[in-house]
């Protein structure tokens, strides 16, 4: 019980970081710069169910893989909600294209830099949990 409370905890905290990652991108117009249309607002109601997600993504971290090396987990299991968010989240969803393109170009490029923000801050909160 105490790892899937731990792996939960972690990717909420992974979530939160990698929300405000992208608030601050959009606030700070670096996504505008790239032409690319995921500027939120700070709000309770966009906030929340990233962070209830990004727990629920986090018992991937269960997986025994690469359990010496966080970076190499974090990064290879970014990748599932990177591929959740661009081939169900934006399409069926949202209704924002395939892979997100109608937000922009680059979308799938920063949706897998915000992704990989997630699985690096759970994967180190994981390793300091313990």
């Amino acid at each position: 019980m105490r790892k899937l409370m731990i792996c939960f905890a972690a990717g909420c905290a992974g979530a939160l970081i990698n929300s405000l990652a992208v608030w601050v991108f959009g606030k700070y117009g670096i996504m505008d710069f790239f032409s690319v249309a995921m500027t939120p607002k700070l709000t309770p109601e966009w906030i929340y169910p990233r962070i209830v997600w990004g727990g629920l993504w986090g018992f991937l971290f269960l997986l025994p893989i690469w359990n010496a090396q966080p970076l190499a987990k974090g990064a290879f299991l970014s990748i599932f909600p990177t591929i959740g968010q661009l081939l169900v989240v934006f399409p069926i969803q949202t209704h924002k294209g395939y892979l997100g393109i109608e937000l922009g170009l680059l979308t799938p490029i920063f949706v897998l830099i915000f992704n990989l923000i997630w699985g690096w801050v759970a994967a180190f909160s994981i390793k300091y949990a313990r």
